[in-house]
C-alpha cells in the first residue's frame, strides 16, 4: 500500500472515529514533507483562487487595493455538473492546484481523499471559529484539523410566481400534500409547478435532509452509509409519483430550457435555496415583481423541518506556497463587513459569518420579489436546519451516480427506489475502493 493511500485512510478513517467520539489519528498536511513558507517582509506574491461565486471579483479587487504585497488572482471555474471539482482534482493529481479554491461543504471530505487540502489548524485557524455559524464551521473540521473557512450556506425554500398562483386560485403550499394538489391545478392550467431535475443530486440530498434522512454516520473508524433509508425512500416515492403522473417536468434545472420556462411562466415555481434570488432575477428579468419566496413545504402540517442546498467554503490547497497569507485572505473574504456586502450584492448565498451584515441587506433583489423582505424566509429556514447532518467522503461521485441513475430510470421506467438501491451499492464499492472501512446502514 502506498503512503498516499495510508494517509487517505487515516484522514477519513480518523474522521469516522471522531464522529463516533474518538480521537482523530494520523492526520497531516500531506506526505511530501514540505513545510509552509513564510512571506518575507516587503515581498510581493500572487495567490491564485478558483471560484464560481458571482461577483467574487469585487471583494477580491478590494483586497488587492488594500494589500499590494499579497495579490489574489481569480480564475472562474464552471459549476455545472461538478466541472469545477473535476478540474480541481485533476490539478491536484498533476501537482499544480491553485492556492485557494471554492469548495462546497458536501465535497470537502472528497478532497481529503486526494490529500488536496491544507490543515489550517497549525496556522491558527481555530481562533476564528467564533466568527462563524457553528454547524457550518464544523463541516470542514475533523478532530483538531481545520480544512476550510466557511463562506455561505443555502437554506431551502420555495420560489413561486404569485401572479400565476393568484390567477389560478392556488394558495402557497404549506405541506407536500398541498404541493401535490397545487401541481394538479397548475397542470390543468397548461403550466408545470416544477421540474424534477434528474442530474441535481445536490437538491435531492437537501430534500432527503429535510425529510429526516441520515446518509452518513460512523461506528468507530467505519463509515456507515444509508442512502436508501426510509426518509429518502419517502422523498423518492413522492417525486416519482409526480413524474409518473406528469405533474412535473423532468428537464435539468439551471439550464437554457429551464430558464426559458421561467421566463414564459411554463414553470410556475422552484424548490430552491437562498442564493436562488440572484439566479432568478438574472435569468428571468421580464418577470420582475411577480415572484415571492415561501417556506419549504412540510411533510406534516405545523412542522418546521428545513435543510440546506449547497453551502461553500474557501479552502487552501495543500501545495499553497504561502498558506498563512492564503488563510488571512480566506478569513477576510468571509468576515470583513465590506467584503460580505460585496458578496451579498453578487448573490452568493446566506453568509456563514455571524456578524457584519443585517438580514435585510440580503434583500438585494427586493424589487424582483414585489417588495417582499424575502430573506427572512431563508433566515427562518436556516435557524431550523437539522445541524446533525454530516457529509461523508465521495459525495461528488455520489451526485454523479445519482444523476446517471435517475436519468436511466426516467428513460427505462424503473423505480426511483431502485435508483437508491443501485447508488447505495455503488457508493459502498467506491469507498471500499478508496481503502476506507464502510458498511451499509
Amino acid at each position: 500500500m502506498t503512503s498516499n493511500a495510508m494517509h487517505r485512510r487515516s484522514v477519513l478513517g480518523g474522521a469516522a472515529a471522531l464522529a463516533a467520539g474518538f480521537a482523530l489519528a494520523g492526520c497531516g498536511d500531506g506526505d511530501d514533507g514540505r513545510a509552509p513558507e513564510e512571506r518575507k517582509k516587503g515581498q510581493r506574491i500572487t495567490l491564485t483562487f478558483w471560484s464560481w461565486v458571482p461577483g467574487i471579483d469585487k471583494p477580491v479587487d478590494l483586497w488587492n487595493r488594500r494589500n499590494p504585497d499579497v495579490q489574489v488572482k481569480v480564475e472562474k471555474v464552471s459549476a455545472v455538473n461538478g466541472q469545477q471539482y473535476a478540474k480541481m482534482h485533476a490539478a491536484i493529481k498533476a501537482g499544480n492546484p491553485p492556492d485557494l479554491g471554492q469548495i462546497e461543504f458536501p465535497v470537502v471530505p472528497s478532497f481529503l481523499l486526494d490529500n488536496g487540502l491544507l490543515d489550517l489548524a497549525p496556522l491558527g485557524a481555530a481562533r476564528h471559529k467564533g466568527k462563524f455559524v457553528g454547524w457550518q464551521w464544523q463541516q470542514s473540521v475533523f478532530g483538531k484539523s481545520v480544512y476550510a473557512i466557511p463562506q455561505a450556506s443555502g437554506p431551502m425554500g420555495l420560489f413561486l410566481r404569485r401572479d400565476l398562483f393568484e390567477r389560478w386560485d392556488v394558495p402557497a403550499p404549506r405541506t407536500w400534500d398541498e404541493y401535490e394538489t397545487a401541481a394538479k391545478t397548475v397542470r390543468r392550467k397548461g403550466a408545470w409547478i416544477e421540474t424534477f431535475a434528474p442530474t441535481n443530486g445536490n437538491r435531492f440530498a437537501g430534500l432527503a435532509w429535510q425529510a429526516g434522512a441520515t446518509w452518513y454516520t460512523t461506528h468507530g473508524d467505519t463509515w456507515i452509509v444509508r442512502l436508501d433509508d426510509e426518509p429518502t425512500r419517502r422523498v423518492a416515492d413522492y417525486w416519482e409519483s409526480l413524474v409518473r403522473r406528469k405533474l412535473v417536468k423532468t428537464i435539468p434545472d439551471r439550464q437554457n430550457a429551464w430558464y426559458k420556462d421561467l421566463q414564459t411562466g411554463a414553470i410556475a415555481s422552484w424548490v430552491g435555496a437562498s442564493w436562488g434570488d440572484a439566479l432568478l432575477a438574472g435569468n428571468a428579468p421580464g418577470t420582475k415583481g411577480k415572484w415571492r419566496a415561501a417556506p419549504l413545504p412540510q411533510w406534516k402540517a405545523g412542522e418546521a423541518a428545513f435543510a440546506n442546498w449547497g453551502g461553500s467554503t474557501t479552502a487552501v490547497f495543500a501545495k499553497a506556497r504561502y498558506p498563512k497569507d492564503a488563510l488571512d485572505f480566506a478569513v477576510w473574504l468571509n468576515t470583513a463587513p465590506e467584503s460580505i456586502a460585496l458578496l451579498i450584492d453578487g448573490g452568493y448565498g446566506f453568509p456563514s459569518a455571524k456578524e457584519g451584515y443585517a438580514t435585510t441587506a440580503l434583500d438585494v433583489d427586493k424589487g424582483f420579489f414585489g417588495g417582499q423582505a424575502y430573506s427572512k424566509v431563508f433566515a427562518d429556514a436556516g435557524a431550523h436546519v437539522d445541524t446533525s447532518w454530516r457529509w461523508g467522503p465521495g459525495v461528488d461521485t455520489l451526485y454523479q451516480r445519482l444523476g446517471d441513475a435517475f436519468t436511466d430510470a426516467l428513460a427505462d421506467g424503473s423505480s426511483f427506489r431502485a435508483v437508491l438501491t443501485k447508488v447505495q451499492r455503488q457508493t459502498l464499492g467506491d469507498l471500499k475502493g478508496k481503502g476506507l472501512k464502510v458498511e451499509s446502514g
